[in-house]
């Protein structure tokens, strides 16, 4: 029995059929040059990406300062307002700060200790008001719970919330014996742009 086989198409098909098939592939190429490449019997196929168009990000809103008031985000209750809840914190911001400062030992340099101090996260850190243009701020001592671009929010051993500005007024704080001082009219930053700032280590006050 005879086997049966493919018939190959004839010249003309097969001609029409790659013409086509390259004028597809190779859009920007000419007819003329199309044939022109055919003669030659070497044709090198290109790829043409389609362009993506841009999709435009969406900007992610974020709370208006008055939005914040009405939820009260950054309020904290009266029950949770008590110097002993936030001890512990006081002692994790004490180990940070030794990390920070390679170890806090003796021998360490006190202005090194300062300017890393000035960059530092105070959340936790225990602070006294030592200098104000008004007298009523003066001996206001505690431990930082909230710091904002102004203020300084402060927990007091007799559990009394207060809210302490940083213009006109001068804050120390102690840790393993090293005592630094924070001028507040040279310090009215968030604590998340301190560490790009510059900072004198000394600063005056008009008292």
């Amino acid at each position: 029995a005879s086997s049966k086989c493919l018939q190959p198409q004839r010249s003309e098909e097969a001609k029409a059929f790659v013409s086509a098939f390259l004028k597809r592939s190779m859009p920007k190429m000419k007819d003329e040059a199309i044939q022109d490449a055919l003669s030659r019997k070497a044709v090198i196929l290109e790829h043409y990406a389609k362009k993506r168009k841009k999709q435009k990000r969406k900007k992610t809103k974020s709370f208006t300062a008055k939005q914040r008031r009405e939820t009260r985000l950054f309020e904290i209750e009266p029950e949770q307002q008590r110097y002993a809840i936030f001890l512990p914190l006081h002692e994790l911001w004490k180990q940070y700060i030794r990390d920070l400062c390679y170890g806090l030992k003796p021998d360490a340099q006190p202005q090194m200790v300062q300017a890393k101090l000035l960059k530092a996260d105070l959340h936790g850190a225990i602070v006294t008001v030592t200098k104000s243009k008004c007298p009523s701020y003066v001996g206001i001592k505690g431990i930082i719970l909230q710091e904002f671009k102004h203020i300084f929010k402060i927990i007091t051993k007799e559990d009394k919330l207060k809210v302490v500005p940083k213009l006109n007024n001068v804050f120390s704080l102690e840790i393993d014996g090293f005592i630094s001082y924070i001028y507040g009219s040279k310090f009215q930053l968030r604590a998340s742009e301190r560490s790009a700032k510059k900072f004198k280590l000394k600063g005056t006050i008009d008292l």
